[in-house]
């Protein structure tokens, strides 16, 4: 039985990575194009750092990521504190709302987010993409958080306020340090959400602005460039930074709380 788990694991992972994989042996790939792979070279990556426009696109793509997933993050947990400290018969009905915006279609999250900017006369660019990342983010670190909370023994508050402390303090020396494992996910992952959607900004861009997911989908209309294998193996191994970051983070968190 360990085996055949095993074994189902290691075609998972194959199906998984294979095509990425696929992608970054062809960003160095001489020839020019992905049908046959004719010798190594650099070239795909030196046109990559000298297209400053595609530069400018991926660094205000990760600004955007670290903006809305920072205030998501913020509001979101917040949010989760609020809706664990609700009455009961409220709860259900928040955490429906919550869930909303993650079991609804992105096109349909789109195309809502379009039709209220548009009705409000906002004009579409990097704030109109910007409000509905942290929208579509906050009910992700909700979820993150909330699970946390449940865990959390009622006796560590109860007790900080037998010794005096304001809910402030208890919020800052007690509940915001037990939550930060939870918190620092639901970041990451708000961030990750933002950093490779397309369906939602698609819809609220504009003309001003632009992010990589909607500009890789323009210029493969045109024909897939190396260029793209390049930049997507940049982002991939910034991915598995963050992934890494994120992996002796917590666990500095999680010991410190130990």
């Amino acid at each position: 039985m360990k085996k055949f788990a095993n074994l189902y694991l290691l075609i998972v992972f194959l199906i998984l990575y294979l095509p990425i994989l696929y992608l970054i042996v062809y960003s160095f790939n001489k020839g020019g194009d992905m049908n046959q792979f004719t010798g190594w070279t650099f070239e795909h990556y030196g046109t990559l750092f000298g297209d400053k426009h595609l530069i400018l696109i991926l660094v205000e793509t990760f600004l955007l990521a670290f903006l809305s997933s920072l205030i998501a993050t913020f509001i979101g947990t917040f949010g989760a504190i609020y809706i664990h400290q609700s009455q009961q018969k409220w709860q259900n009905g928040l955490l429906s709302l919550n869930n909303v915006l993650i079991v609804a279609p992105d096109v349909m999250i789109g195309a809502s987010f379009l039709i209220l900017f548009t009705a409000l006369g906002f004009q579409l660019g990097f704030v109109s993409v910007l409000l509905s990342h942290i929208a579509f983010s906050i009910p992700i670190v909700v979820l993150m958080v909330l699970p946390r909370l449940k865990e959390m023994n009622q006796d560590m508050i109860n007790a900080a306020y037998d010794l005096g402390a304001t809910r402030f303090q208890m919020l800052k020396e007690v509940m915001l340090p037990y939550l930060t494992p939870a918190v620092i996910a639901g970041y990451f992952m708000a961030f990750t959400y933002s950093l490779d959607d397309f369906a939602v900004t698609f819809f609220v861009t504009g003309n001003s602005f632009s992010t990589l997911s909607v500009e890789i989908y323009s210029r493969a209309r045109r024909g897939i460039s190396l260029e793209i294998n390049a930049l997507s193996t940049v982002v991939f191994l910034f991915s598995i930074l963050l992934v890494i970051g994120y992996y002796f983070i917590s666990q500095d968190k999680e010991d410190k709380h130990a």
